[in-house]
């Protein structure tokens, strides 16, 4: 008896992260100019990646005009004929407060601004993304302008959504899009305390069972990236980027205090930024077990198995803080 439960506990074990219906593997590409590295192409040729999701532009409010235009759209540099590609267009929450927005103006010039770049580098796409924060004052203009954006589409369309506007979606409103993308993460404050701002298990806690009452299908948008928390007598300068425990590690002007604390000893430059003595530096990681919590906390709470998972977002500077196979092993959860 005790034989047989023992391999049944095995197997069960064995199967638990490994469906055979798993969603597939996407990434976002958040950089100006698309380009692949040779672990960027590794990736992607490893994982049988057919989709990527691609920031063609922002959206923000002119600083004379105060009229919305469009900041830093794509260059291609690479072909991706072989790739699916979804153009991705992040709106800042301030164009959608703007009281006397042409909406429709700014839908006509959303779409026509993406068909110029398709255009250009012989895309031929079947699907728009938006991503917006939207919030309570927002909403209206921003529903209306999803409704402009389909209309003038003829495409599939998807938007991102919050972990806020899943929870309360009845005051935040659902857009009429054909699905979702919950983006999971950036969940705290940026803040000089111990607390990870893009993930915390307890946090996602107090809304994960809010997602089998979502009407709207849901993909998920899942971490890879870090960044590190400027801090100067408690108070947080700002978010630095491109930087490691490891290259911190080595370098002899910075000490770690702690696991995720480093003091500044002499005042230096590092990367085109002044850090003073005394400063703190906050290191902010999603580790391979995160993914794993992730992925299993929202296959137990949601209402329909997603299609897919995109990792945010595709850059060699976050692939190489991960396993080979964790994408694989994340995804083998749901």
């Amino acid at each position: 008896m005790f034989k047989r439960f023992f391999w049944i506990s095995f197997f069960l074990l064995l199967t638990a992260c490994s469906k055979s219906d798993k969603p597939t593997i996407a990434f976002y590409y958040w950089k100006t100019s698309l380009k692949f590295s040779e672990t960027e192409k590794k990736v992607l040729k490893d994982n049988n990646v057919r989709k990527l999701y691609i920031r063609y532009f922002d959206i923000g409010l002119h600083p004379q005009t105060q009229n919305p235009f469009p900041i830093s759209p794509i260059h291609f540099k690479e072909n991706i004929q072989n790739f699916e590609i979804v153009p991705v267009v992040f709106i800042q929450n301030k164009v959608m407060l703007e009281a006397k927005l042409d909406i429709k103006d700014l839908a006509e010039k959303t779409i026509h601004l993406i068909s110029e770049i398709n255009k250009k580098n012989k895309i031929n796409c079947a699907e728009i993304q938006i991503d917006c924060d939207w919030s309570l004052n927002s909403k209206d203009n921003y529903l209306k302008f999803i409704e402009q954006i389909k209309k003038l589409s003829h495409k599939k369309l998807s938007a991102t959504i919050r972990l806020h506007q899943v929870k309360y979606f009845k005051k935040t409103k659902i857009p009429n899009v054909d699905s979702g993308v919950l983006m999971f993460y950036n969940m705290g404050s940026i803040a000089p305390d111990s607390l990870n701002s893009i993930y915390n298990r307890e946090i996602s806690e107090k809304y994960l069972q809010s997602l089998k009452h979502y009407p709207l299908h849901l993909d998920f948008a899942l971490p890879i990236y870090s960044w590190v928390i400027h801090i100067r007598n408690q108070k947080v300068l700002g978010l630095r980027s491109k930087l490691n425990f490891t290259e911190l590690k080595k370098d002899k002007n910075f000490e770690q205090i702690s696991p995720i604390f480093f003091r500044v000893k002499q005042s230096n430059y590092k990367n085109g930024v002044y850090y003073e003595e005394n400063d703190l530096l906050k290191m902010e990681a999603i580790s391979s077990e995160d993914l794993k919590n992730m992925a299993e906390d929202l296959s137990e709470n949601s209402a329909q198995a997603p299609r897919e998972i995109i990792f945010y977002d595709l850059d060699e500077f976050n692939l190489k803080n991960y396993e080979k196979n964790i994408f694989e092993q994340t995804v083998s959860c749901f």
